[in-house]
């Protein structure tokens, strides 16, 4: 999606404030999504989904497929194909056999890693973007007011 495209979305914005908050925070999700995708990852060659993974996984390492699944809300064979597919860049790694049971734990491999880390000056500046209409001060407190709910 287009730069031109996330400025209309914050711009829209503008008079919502009575309107509901799952309205509102889809908006903010919609419009932060765009930019991370536009500016993070499509130049790295990731998906949001897969950005997702890594960043869930770099804080529940060892997850099984269904239980990252259902953090990210999407479909264990979605979040199944995301994993492979990080699997084959390196980024992820499973074993090939359990023990106990059929789940096959994810974590990440150094690459990985290295990549999160990558990304998170990146991320970092698509929400300075998105969250441009906001002071340093109110962007802390609209942090720790998602925190607090979430």
């Amino acid at each position: 999606m287009s730069t031109k495209l996330i400025c209309v979305n914050m711009v829209d914005m503008e008079g919502l404030e009575d309107s509901p908050l799952g309205y509102l925070l889809y908006r903010v999700a919609a419009a932060l999504r765009s930019e991370v995708v536009a500016t993070a990852l499509e130049p790295l060659e990731l998906t949001f989904s897969q950005y997702l993974c890594l960043r869930l996984l770099s804080q529940l390492p060892g997850k099984s497929n269904a239980q990252l699944a259902r953090e990210a809300t999407v479909s264990p064979q979605a979040m199944n194909k995301v994993i492979r597919e990080l699997q084959e860049r390196g980024l992820v790694t499973r074993p090939a056999t359990v023990s106990a049971g059929r789940s096959l734990p994810a974590t990440l491999t150094r690459e990985g890693t290295a990549l999160l880390a990558q990304l998170d000056p990146l991320v970092l500046a698509a929400e300075s973007h998105v969250l441009a209409k906001l002071s340093a001060g109110e962007r802390r407190e609209f942090r720790r007011l998602l925190a607090a709910v979430g």
